[in-house]
């Protein structure tokens, strides 16, 4: 089949249009990839290029035995841009893969534009059909990312959902280093050992709380003024990114056992605070830290004069504030075939958060995993249904499945479970990380033998 006639319209360059444009180039297909940025930011954005990290500049764990390690191994077996340029300029995040968002964007943005398959054009997408006719394209992939443009997300409500599709997440703050007090803070990482003599070289930074500082601190969350819902609508944000504010008004010891927790903090005289606020480098220098865990509600006011409250930030300066933004998903189940072709639309497919899941490796996932069943079809082969046991595979039949949508990670109870044997099964301390490691190893092998018995 000769490829060189054919072309794949991609509308949107985050992370799962940019690797399913890079994927079909790299395979000898012309795109044309249509982003909007230049045009206008969305309220979420801040930077004009490619593949912008808006929440967090984590791209999570790169343990073998962790779900997001899985879907890298995955990822990086189908080629993804996302992961080498997340490699390439990765800064310190312990076992995670975080990076400098700025530079990682501009990488992603000079890769993308000097290819000689990929044609970038500035445009605001409305009508996916007219403009795959438009383009002359043979297919189009809409990946517009959790906060589709109004004139798209109009076509997608009047023509293909008819439903709500949207649920709220927050964002993150991010302080400026030169204006914390260090003398209140220490470095350590949770999985990671450093000895004293070479805390410095720890990855995160944590500010300890005792119990007395602690409860202040959930108290004022709770009474801070909170950015109202938009537009008469309810929030509804996804479990695993809950603000921080939300989980002070669920109790008051929600947070210290989520973003706060001081498990595996021991300070330098080897006590453990009662909690604990994390730091993130945001970039090589140091200069900037993330808040982890710290999405909010807050006022842009509020956040100052509370997150202020805590050890060493009675003089932060923050260089980004946290806000909330409304993110739209699709209800796959009933719209999507399980390629994520529109059963309306055939020859338009959906990538990325859209379809349901949740985190920047999954979005970027699903825009490979389209562009590999695109691909097929332009060689001429049926889309195939992947197996269960990868990370891919589990990841869209979650979102296939779901009786009521709601976005999801990629974890281990999407896969089929295990079997462990009569031996393994006598040690319960360890019975959760070796059913982990016996996954994420079966996984690895029915993905090689999956795409070496799937090459067209």
């Amino acid at each position: 089949m000769n490829l060189e006639t054919k072309k794949v319209l991609v509308i949107g360059a985050g992370l799962a249009g940019s690797d399913a444009a890079m994927f079909l180039a790299q395979n000898g297909v012309k795109v044309v990839l249509a982003e909007c940025k230049t045009i206008a930011l969305n309220p979420a954005q801040k930077i004009k290029t490619f593949g912008e990290l808006v929440c967090t500049n984590s791209l999570k764990s790169m343990s073998p035995d962790s779900g997001h390690g899985l879907l890298k191994y995955e990822m990086k077996g189908l080629g993804s841009l996302i992961l080498e340029k997340g490699y390439e300029h990765a800064v310190p995040a312990g076992d995670a893969l975080a990076v400098d968002r700025e530079v990682f964007s501009q990488a992603l943005t000079d890769t993308l534009k000097s290819h000689p398959l990929i044609e970038v054009i500035e445009l605001e997408a409305d009508n996916p059909v007219e403009l795959q006719q438009k383009f002359e394209c043979d297919y189009t992939i809409v990946a517009s990312g959790p906060l589709t443009t109004e004139k798209l997300e109009k076509w997608i409500t009047e023509d293909l959902s008819k439903e709500d599709f949207y649920f709220y997440d927050a964002i993150a703050p991010v302080v400026d280093a030169d204006s914390l007090d260090y003398s209140k803070l220490y470095y350590k990482d949770r999985h990671k050992n450093v000895s004293e003599e070479e805390g410095v070289e720890a990855d995160y930074l944590n500010a300890p709380m005792n119990k007395e500082e602690y409860e202040e601190f959930i108290a004022e969350l709770v009474d801070a003024i909170k950015v109202p819902a938009q537009n008469f609508e309810d929030y509804k944000f996804f479990e695993s990114c809950l603000p921080v504010d939300i989980m002070a008004e669920r109790g008051v010891e929600t947070a210290r056992f989520s973003c706060m927790k001081p498990i595996g903090l021991e300070m330098k005289d080897g006590t453990l605070p009662y909690a604990c606020v994390q730091l993130r480098k945001e970039n090589l220098l140091g200069s900037a830290f993330n808040l982890v865990g710290f999405q909010t509600r807050l006022t842009y006011k509020e956040q100052v004069r509370v997150f202020r409250k805590i050890p060493g930030f009675q003089d932060a300066s923050f260089i980004h504030l946290g806000s909330v933004h409304r993110n739209s998903f699709l209800n796959s189940r009933n719209l999507l075939n399980f390629d994520f072709s529109s059963k309306q639309f055939p020859t338009i497919h959906f990538a990325g958060q859209i379809t349901g899941v949740e985190g920047y490796t999954e979005s970027a996932s699903m825009g490979l995993y389209v562009a590999w069943q695109i691909l097929r079809k332009l060689k001429g082969m049926d889309a195939v249904q992947w197996p269960l046991e990868t990370g891919i595979g589990a990841l869209v039949n979650y979102v296939m499945t779901i009786s009521k949508p709601s976005p999801s990670n990629i974890n281990f109870g999407l896969l089929p479970s295990v079997e462990l044997t009569k031996e393994e099964r006598r040690f319960r301390k360890g019975r959760k990380k070796l059913k982990k490691a016996k996954a994420s190893q079966r996984a690895r092998e029915v993905f090689d033998k999956f795409i070496e018995d799937n090459r067209g």
